[in-house]
């Protein structure tokens, strides 16, 4: 324990000295600030995972695939975006690179991305673009688990030069988007392969924060126990209030793809200090997170209403996966189901 709030101070001795004396940092409180009411009246989102895997029909890959695998015959950024919006949807969150390190944009930092690609195509600036034309907001997955560059994670002597890659792929990252659009949420995943203090979770906030004060920014299965910070998992149906927070500084609570209790808390500590956090459920429309050719079952009308109002009362969030298929494009079935419930939700 020790050891640990050690490395966290040093870390952020470490911050200080490259952004100044001043943190940005949550402002304690039992109700949400500016910024989540804002996230908070989204309410309804899309996540759009779509990367090598969709030409795997696999969800995780290890990074051994080749990049020219990854070879949309189109990217029709401006339907996928256009769906969610037509859908009653107030954004989308995109994949930008999973937890097999592909990139959906040319990196300067890595060669396995689209540049070297079947599709060159920089899916973020034409998600961004798309975005932009149809005033909706844009959010940002990223995968802090990286199993190209950060394979052997048992190796604590790789992590100062991996986050200083990661710090270096997020400012890329904002500097595509803020071309054309703001970013409102950053969505990272991962982080359980490696104890919370070996990620530089306070570096990742100042780096987006400095850039895009409003951007909400989450780290999945974001709560541990009283027992340890860093317990995992740690379910929505077990959290109470007062509960420590697992990586601070973070904005709101993820869990994918479990959902919030029926009065779920929203106030967790750190530093002996309370902090509210809203909840974002993250499900699929079908049965996978990837486009995969033999996922063929989508849930009724009368499954996603409910979940719907199950994940968006109590001030949460729902963004519900719609994967595009090989030829860049959402597929037809979301777009019918989409349509139908957007009029039974009286969207």
């Amino acid at each position: 324990m020790k050891k640990r709030l050690l490395i966290y101070f040093l870390a952020i001795l470490a911050v200080q000295s490259i952004y100044g004396q001043k943190l940005i940092l949550p402002t304690p409180s039992t109700t949400p600030n500016k910024a989540q009411q804002q996230q908070i009246a989204r309410k309804y989102g899309m996540f759009i995972h779509f990367g090598i895997n969709t030409f795997h029909d696999e969800e995780w890959t290890d990074g051994s695939k080749p990049a020219s695998s990854y070879c949309p015959t189109r990217i029709d950024a401006e339907q996928w975006v256009k769906t969610a919006k037509d859908a009653g949807m107030k954004y989308i969150i995109l994949i930008t690179k999973h937890h097999d390190g592909f990139c959906l944009w040319d990196s300067k930092y890595t060669e396995y991305d689209v540049a070297n690609s079947g599709n060159k195509t920089n899916v973020i600036e034409a998600v961004a673009k798309a975005c932009k034309k149809y005033n909706i907001g844009l959010g940002l997955y990223y995968s802090l688990w990286d199993r190209k560059i950060n394979g052997d994670v048992a190796d604590q002597s790789q992590d100062a030069a991996y986050n200083e890659y990661m710090i270096k792929q997020l400012k890329e990252l904002i500097s595509i988007a803020q071309k054309h659009t703001h970013i409102v949420e950053f969505w990272f995943d991962g982080g359980w392969v490696k104890q919370n203090y070996r990620w530089p979770v306070m570096d990742i906030y100042q780096t987006i924060k400095s850039k895009e004060p409003n951007c909400q920014i989450g780290i999945n299965w974001s709560i541990g126990s009283p027992e340890n910070a860093d317990a995992h998992p740690v379910h929505p149906d077990k959290q109470k209030a007062g509960f420590p927070i697992r990586y601070f500084p973070s904005d709101f609570r993820l869990g994918d793809p479990y959902l919030p209790a029926d009065n779920d808390p929203k106030t967790f500590t750190h530093d002996g200090k309370d902090y509210y956090m809203p909840w974002e459920s993250t499900i699929c429309i079908s049965g996978r997170w990837f486009y995969n050719t033999t996922d063929t079952k989508f849930k009724s009308i009368d499954e996603l209403e409910r979940l719907y109002k199950q994940c968006t009362k109590n001030d949460n969030i729902l963004i519900l996966n719609c994967p595009p298929n090989r030829n860049g494009q959402i597929r037809t079935e979301d777009i019918n189901i989409l349509k139908e419930l957007r009029t039974r939700l009286n969207l």
